[in-house]
């Protein structure tokens, strides 16, 4: 439940310009931290309301059902513009607020360049207005009226969508794969249906899916584990000792 003047402190936000995004490219990461008795939320910053398969009423009902199988405290859509939104002072002090509400420690977003032009225009939105959020001059309000905090998250990292680049982090996510896997197929509308009559896409054939787990099971082998999730950080990521390297076996 949302606290002192509503907001709702998280561990972890992960956004995504599509519904669908997170479920894709860090909802393993989302699962299991929050087994871990962490706070996971999600910000989708559009409706997706410009894919070829489903609604946007079907859109929510499968992203809050995703959400469900996460294990989410929070989940909400800003409603910007699929394929129009832009990286400007608009769109910039909306997620501001978002990321002020919420408090995250860490933010999780889309990749800075992609397949798709909207994921890595995202992707600089939510670099972009994670800095701007650490600024005291730069001022937004809740709903209430009630001034923000300033808030910058600890670090932001960025998930690997349709293209792969190399990883700065590997998480070993064997232990929830398949709850990963459920939160993708949450989109029923999206992915592969046989009995589905609406017309195919890139995302729509199994041999997409098929991908999905190809990509976590190559990321995984990479650190001798079976499934992993891969991330990009711009920010250098250090550590206290030695023994932050170990891998725990599980």
């Amino acid at each position: 439940m949302p606290g002192h003047n509503g907001r709702m402190k998280l561990d972890l936000l992960a956004i995504g310009v599509h519904p669908d995004d997170v479920e894709l490219g860090c909802s393993g990461v989302l699962i299991k931290e929050r087994m871990r008795g962490k706070k996971v939320g999600i910000v989708d910053l559009t409706e997706g309301e410009l894919g070829t398969r489903g609604t946007v009423e079907t859109r929510y009902a499968e992203a809050a059902e995703a959400g469900r199988i996460i294990g989410v405290s929070a989940r909400e859509n800003l409603r910007m513009r699929d394929g129009f939104f832009r990286n400007d002072e608009e769109h910039q002090m909306k997620l501001i607020a978002a990321l002020r509400k919420y408090q995250p420690d860490i933010v999780i977003g889309n990749v800075l360049e992609d397949r798709h032009p909207d994921h890595g225009r995202a992707g600089h939105l939510i670099y972009d207005a994670c800095f701007l959020s650490g600024l005291r001059q730069v001022k937004t309000y809740d709903d209430a009226g009630n001034e923000q905090e300033k808030w910058r998250p600890k670090y932001l990292l960025h998930y690997i969508q349709d293209r792969f680049y190399e990883p700065d982090v590997i998480v070993d996510i064997s232990d929830v794969w398949e709850e990963r896997l459920q939160s993708i197929l949450a989109y029923r509308t999206q992915f592969h249906d046989p009995n589905s009559s609406e017309p195919q896409t890139y995302i729509s054939s199994p041999e997409f899916l098929d991908a999905i787990t190809a990509r976590a099971r190559m990321l995984g082998k990479r650190i001798g584990v079976r499934f992993a999730e891969g991330f990009l950080s711009k920010k250098n990521i250090g550590i206290s000792n030695l023994d932050a390297l170990v891998l725990q076996e599980t």
